[in-house]
């Protein structure tokens, strides 16, 4: 596709483009340069908490022995247990993304199917936190037992690794 830049050096990103990248008015996108390319990246500065996020969740798995998945606005972002081969890097589900818009919390004790990616649905029991950073939700950490329930304990380390994350990126 070829546009135009206006007198104010602005370009539109087609309507098309925007949906098949999940590009929201109002996000923010990074722009690069690479010898004669300019590149535009969707921003999530959930990017810089990769790395973070994945060493939190594997160290916390190892005493919970739970699925912890955390997403960023669009997909998996660092997933530790048996989930984590089907699940890390793949987009979520818009109900989960309806979470984050809502800044909610969900809670389900008893073993009930959720859908994590879309169309792809797992029976367990889970609770998920929204990441909330300079007052945004910018994404989830959900811990997901596929065979018990989850227990209180699991509900408040949810909300204990969501606000760790929430405030590692704030600073």
């Amino acid at each position: 596709m070829v546009r135009r830049i206006d007198d104010l050096g602005r370009i539109v990103i087609p309507k098309e483009m925007r949906r098949t990248l999940r590009i929201r008015e109002g996000e923010a996108l990074e722009i690069f340069v690479d010898n004669d390319f300019v590149a535009l990246k969707k921003y999530s500065p959930m990017n810089d908490l990769e790395d973070f996020a994945k060493i939190l969740v594997e160290s916390v798995y190892g005493s919970i022995n739970n699925n912890i998945l955390v997403t960023d606005r669009d997909k998996y972002i660092a997933v530790a247990g048996s989930l984590k081969k089907k699940y890390l890097k793949k987009s979520i589900s818009s109900n989960l993304e309806t979470l984050i818009d809502k800044r909610s919390i969900a809670i389900e004790k008893d073993l009930e199917d959720l859908e994590l990616s879309p169309g792809e649905f797992e029976k367990g029991s889970y609770t998920i936190h929204p990441i909330i950073m300079n007052g945004d939700a910018i994404g989830l950490v959900i811990i997901f037992s596929i065979n018990k329930n989850i227990t209180d304990t699991e509900v408040k380390i949810s909300q204990i690794i969501s606000q760790i994350l929430g405030k590692h990126i704030e600073e």
